[in-house]
């Protein structure tokens, strides 16, 4: 199947950003809906992606030679927490100050208080939601539920290589 140049780049995206999920491709992309998403990728990518046990979005290894880029998770031992990942710059700033794994897991504000100490940044605060989820997604964050969901490291920060896509 020969890809267009939209569908390589799109297809790079996939492969950068999984475990991935619809509203995150949909953001990327600038498409109109989460249909929108699964239509083309169903449509121009459909040789090339699959959906794991728990739905998210994975591109197959095939796609990852065919475009060159780095996936998202690295797991080289095949179980556990990946021993790499390569994230947008606010995943990897917020990988950098939440909770560490034998520290109290915090909320969301927490996260975004450290942000705007440490790094002198100032995203929204959903913003910051996401890119725990898409932590939590990857495996290196979990979260703990309390009055409010809670978050904090599921590895070792340092046992996990993170590089910062663009």
């Amino acid at each position: 199947m020969t890809l267009s140049e939209e569908a390589r780049e799109r297809l790079a995206d996939l492969v950068e950003l999984q475990p991935t999920k619809n509203s995150e491709l949909q953001e990327r992309w600038g498409l109109e809906s989460g249909s929108e998403v699964h239509q083309y990728l169903e449509n121009e990518l459909g040789e090339y992606y699959y959906r794991d046990d728990n739905s998210l979005i994975r591109a197959n290894k095939e796609a990852a030679e065919l475009v060159d880029v780095e996936p998202g998770v690295v797991d080289d031992e095949g179980e556990g927490a990946p021993s790499a990942i390569r994230v947008p710059r606010l995943q990897q700033q917020v990988f950098a100050v939440v909770a560490g794994p034998d520290d109290d897991s915090e909320s969301v504000v927490s996260v975004l208080q450290k942000l705007r100490a440490e790094f002198d940044v100032d995203p929204e605060a959903e913003a910051v939601r996401s890119a725990l989820q898409a932590l939590r997604r990857k495996g290196v964050v979990e979260v703990v539920y309390r009055t409010v969901p809670t978050f904090k490291l599921a590895v070792e920060r340092d046992s996990v290589e993170v590089s910062v896509s663009d």
